[in-house]
């Protein structure tokens, strides 16, 4: 049950819309999208992605505001720090845009709905594996309806992790921090990934097929994912142990079982 917006009719109906305008949005991008791409340089890479912006943005904007008309609009992927009060949508119209663009498989759609500084609704959509990741606060996290559970995994020995860019530019202590971390994960771990879109790992975390993923750098469009993998059951707090907010400057999301232990190596 959905009680955050409001009765539970009222929530499903705003998690139906929402991912029925994520799924229009993921399928105008099929259209546009080729294993074929090669940009041919920066300014051309650079105009794809604008393109493939734009075009997500001018079939998610009308539809959401018409979902809740009263809630303000968010789609600076890679912005960062405390919201004004009330409803906002928080919007990544392309995770893993370069990609897309470069002819690989890893990108996703996704929205997330916060309320006074809470994630309260997420949906990420993976259009080339039609797979639909929704989550709303208290609810629960699910893959195309059916419940998500994360990993029952209670040892890094065997675990999938994995980090990645927050988004591009970052600083050279947190560059040095990734690569430090990537080093004592290694030393832990089956296997660490280093990828973007985030997005696309926490919900691979949210479904139990990767074991956990941290972030040196915290930027909203994470929400989505994060309130997957809290919903799905998982750990999600800061690199000091404290839980998680949208303005947290790291974060840390985990089964259960393999928290504590990722947390002891990352701080180490």
């Amino acid at each position: 049950m959905m009680t955050v917006l409001g009765n539970e009719a009222h929530g499903d109906e705003v998690l139906a819309a929402a991912g029925d305008a994520i799924r229009r949005a993921g399928t105008l991008l099929l259209k546009r999208y080729s294993t074929e791409n090669r940009p041919a340089g920066l300014s051309e890479l650079l105009a794809d992605v604008g393109a493939h912006h734009v075009a997500v943005t001018d079939v998610l904007r009308p539809a959401l505001t018409e979902i809740l008309p009263s809630a303000g609009w968010l789609d600076d992927e890679h912005g960062a720090g405390a919201l004004a009060g009330g409803e906002w949508w928080l919007i990544d119209p392309i995770g893993g845009n370069v990609n897309a663009v470069h002819g690989m498989t890893d990108w996703n759609v996704g929205v997330s709905l916060v309320r006074d500084g809470r994630p309260v609704l997420a949906v990420l959509y993976f259009p080339l594996l039609d797979e639909m990741f929704t989550a709303t606060a208290g609810g629960g996290a699910f893959l195309n309806g059916v419940p998500l559970r994360v990993s029952a995994k209670t040892s890094l020995d065997g675990a999938m992790v994995g980090t990645g860019q927050a988004k591009p530019g970052q600083s050279t202590a947190v560059l040095e921090r990734i690569g430090s971390s990537f080093t004592a994960m290694m030393k832990e771990v089956i296997y660490v990934r280093i990828s973007v879109p985030v997005t696309h790992q926490l919900a691979q975390v949210a479904a139990g097929r990767m074991d956990l993923h941290w972030q040196f750098d915290n930027v909203r469009a994470h929400v989505a994912g994060v309130l997957l993998v809290r919903e799905a059951g998982g750990v999600v707090t800061d690199l000091d142990g404290e839980p998680w907010k949208v303005t947290s400057e790291s974060y840390l999301a985990a089964a259960p079982g393999v928290h504590a232990a990722a947390l002891a190596v990352l701080t180490a």
